[in-house]
C-alpha cells in the first residue's frame, strides 16, 4: 500500500515540478488527485484492489478538485 501512495506523491511532483503559476482549477485538479490516489489506495487496500481503488480514487479526486478549483477561479475572474 505504501508504494501506491508514495508513487503517486511521486508522479505528482514530477508532473507540476516545473510548471508554472497554476490556476486553481488546476492546482484543485492536482490536490484531488493525489489526494483521491491516496484514499482510494487506502480504501482499495482493504479489498484487496489497492491500484483499482487507487486509480478510481485518483480519476474522482481530479474530477471534484478541478470542478471546485474551477468555481473559485469563475468566482474571482480568472477563468
Amino acid at each position: 500500500m505504501k508504494k501506491y501512495i508514495i508513487t503517486g506523491m511521486t508522479a505528482a511532483v514530477i508532473l507540476t515540478g516545473c510548471a508554472g503559476p497554476m490556476n486553481n482549477t488546476e492546482r484543485g485538479a492536482v490536490t484531488g488527485t493525489v489526494l483521491g490516489a491516496g484514499l482510494g489506495a487506502i480504501i482499495g487496500n482493504q479489498s484487496g484492489e489497492a491500484g483499482k481503488g487507487a486509480l478510481l480514487g485518483g480519476a474522482a479526486g481530479a474530477l471534484l478538485g478541478g470542478g471546485i478549483g474551477n468555481a473559485k477561479d469563475k468566482k474571482s475572474g480568472n477563468k
